[in-house]
């Protein structure tokens, strides 16, 4: 995955995405609600407003609307200078509105909160902070600048000081702390959002490498028969050819041609079309399939075995055949990757089974999960804030964003599995002292039920048919 497509994933353009018609549709709610409360305050409360600044400054957001209407199409996505600038006229506007009807002293002055809230949600961190310190020194201003809010009779509307005080704080606090609390909020299923895209990606990936390993298994089985006719018949030309050495080494690089084609598609396919191994497999040989990229990275990979009482024992202690689902060998391969990449020298994958459950067992003899991270294994762009000093700076070019082991829990939930996390060494005793497996460990566990595959799907489609003459 490119550095582009990291940006465009984690969601770092997302102020981006929001459309001029959704600001203009809350404009115009937002709008709708200050001409109500104008006419409110006035024909029932009897408050002498100044009217016609106060409809001239609502009138300001409803030509900001009309002229997005026609100015421009209403699909278009605002950048984030837009965005920002939507919100901050919002917030202006507001604070204009409350500074010609009191200032703190009307209850809706809390409604600065709003525009803090949407850039929490939606902008960066840098507009978020730069609309929060703009909020703060609007209702800072209008604690001490305003016109006061009177009655047709003339008395002043105001709440004492120490209440004053007490709306002025309760509204930065707000600003500041539901402003972290959205944003984190916000961040946070923005990074879920993001790491499910990506597991839904991988998952697709994985599906057409299958897809196409069938394609390759059917192309391959198709055309083994004529190979091995041309490898014949290239055979005996060359016994023809004895005689005739320029015809003799064609005959010749035919037939290492042919031989050429068949290790091609040996290795590029080993089953034949719709073969039966193609849709289910035993246990062994699915691990096997999930860890065969990684066989060859100087790394030992182990696959010790064994039923319910340690033994392979008839009934339910023989390995059972399995499903080969996409998304058990994807999640699979990035869990020994990661076992791979951290290992010291050897890699165990233990497998066991019972009637009742099956349980794969990845561990290694590196250095283990970080201590300060075991517990939030499995979580999205995990980073971690201090320089990396250990696992996480062993692999070249990572960046413990935590984003293929959440990749691996997912999928492998997805089939059914619950996963645990922990490490094979004691803290307390030298690293002399250790276990050979003193690295880290993951065991994933499914139902048999969930995971074995039916005598529907072992069987053949069709019953093999008699010869006839």
């Amino acid at each position: 995955m490119t550095d582009t497509d990291l940006s465009v994933l984690k969601g770092r353009q997302r102020g981006n995405w929001i459309r001029l018609r959704t600001i203009i549709l809350l404009r115009w709610v937002a709008i709708a609600g200050q001409l109500a409360a104008l006419a409110v305050s006035q024909q029932v409360y009897n408050l002498a407003l100044p009217l016609v600044p106060c409809l001239m400054v609502v009138g300001a957001s409803v030509i900001g609307n009309l002229l997005s209407l026609f100015l421009f199409p209403e699909n278009k996505r605002l950048s984030e200078t837009e965005n920002l600038m939507m919100v901050l006229f919002d917030l202006l506007q507001l604070g204009l509105l409350l500074y010609l009807t009191g200032g703190l002293h009307n209850p809706f002055s809390i409604l600065v909160i709003g525009p803090v809230m949407v850039s929490a949600s939606a902008l960066s961190l840098r507009s978020t902070v730069f609309l929060g310190l703009t909020a703060i020194l609007v209702v800072s201003v209008l604690a001490q600048f305003h016109l006061p809010l009177r009655t047709e009779q003339g008395f002043i509307l105001r709440i004492p000081d120490i209440f004053l005080f007490g709306s002025w704080a309760a509204i930065v606090i707000a600003v500041i702390f539901l402003s972290v609390y959205a944003r984190r909020v916000a961040v946070e299923m923005h990074a879920m959002s993001d790491a499910l895209q990506a597991t839904q990606l991988a998952l697709a990936r994985e599906q057409k490498l299958t897809d196409l390993g069938g394609v390759v298994a059917a192309a391959a089985h198709e055309l083994g028969t004529p190979l091995a006719t041309i490898k014949l018949t290239s055979a005996e030309l060359i016994e023809d050819l004895a005689d005739r050495p320029e015809l003799r080494d064609d005959a010749t690089l035919i037939r290492d041609q042919a031989d050429r084609c068949r290790d091609i598609l040996r290795s590029m396919g080993r089953a034949g079309k719709d073969d039966l191994h193609l849709r289910t497999a035993p246990l062994s040989s699915l691990i096997e399939e999930a860890a065969e990229p990684h066989k060859d990275r100087g790394k030992r990979i182990r696959f010790p075995q064994s039923g319910p009482d340690g033994e392979h024992d008839a009934g339910a202690g023989w390995p059972p055949t399995v499903v080969r689902r996409p998304e058990i060998i994807h999640g699979l391969r990035n869990l020994i990757q990661n076992a791979v990449d951290f290992a010291a020298a050897n890699v165990w994958i233990e497998s066991q089974w019972s009637p009742e459950h099956v349980v794969l067992r990845i561990v290694d003899d590196g250095p283990g999960f970080p201590a300060d991270l075991i517990g939030r294994i499995g979580d999205p762009f995990v980073r971690r804030r201090p320089a990396p000093t250990g696992r996480l700076s062993q692999r070249p070019g990572y960046e413990g964003m935590g984003l293929g082991l959440f990749i691996a829990k997912t999928l492998l939930e997805r089939s059914g599995a619950t996963l645990s996390f922990a490490n094979g060494y004691d803290p307390a005793q030298p690293r002399s002292d250790q276990p050979e497996k003193c690295g880290a460990i993951v065991e994933v566990t499914w139902p048999r039920r969930t995971i074995e595959a039916t005598r529907a799907q072992v069987a053949p489609r069709e019953p093999n048919r008699p010869i006839t003459p």
